[in-house]
């Protein structure tokens, strides 16, 4: 089941954003048009806010994108972002020894508690 993607004329986009805001109901339209609601409504706030050019808007990545740095080309910010990795890892290894640590220690001092003599006994002795 493959869904077609519709793709509109920013002319059209226009005429449908200026019934919208002439007042047309956005659910006649979705009816009429069989576009959902979403897009009808985006594109009547594209339309109130920049007119006619929102629609006019070159198609493809945005330039700027394509040069983003990299690992491979910011060796730097390779480095850094390694760093702080291995610092969150130093971190929780950090928290996992002192959590060992303690239950060491509380272990070690139940032991003595159940080792120690002289105590009363749990039970009393049968008389025989």
């Amino acid at each position: 089941m493959s869904v077609e993607r519709r793709v509109f004329s920013s002319e059209f986009k226009k005429s449908v954003a200026q019934r919208i805001v002439g007042g047309e109901s956005v659910s006649s339209l979705h009816h009429e048009l069989d576009i959902k609601r979403a897009v009808l409504y985006r594109w009547r706030d594209v339309y109130r806010k920049q007119g006619m050019a929102g629609f006019e808007r070159p198609r493809g990545r945005p330039p700027g994108l394509a040069a983003a740095p990299g690992p491979a080309t910011d060796p730097e910010g390779a480095a850094t972002k390694r760093i702080a990795e291995l610092e969150r890892k130093i971190g929780q290894q950090t928290l996992d020894l002192d959590f060992l640590q303690r239950a060491f220690k509380r272990l070690k001092e139940t032991r003595r508690k159940n080792i120690e003599t002289g105590g009363r006994a749990s039970t009393p002795r049968s008389e025989a």
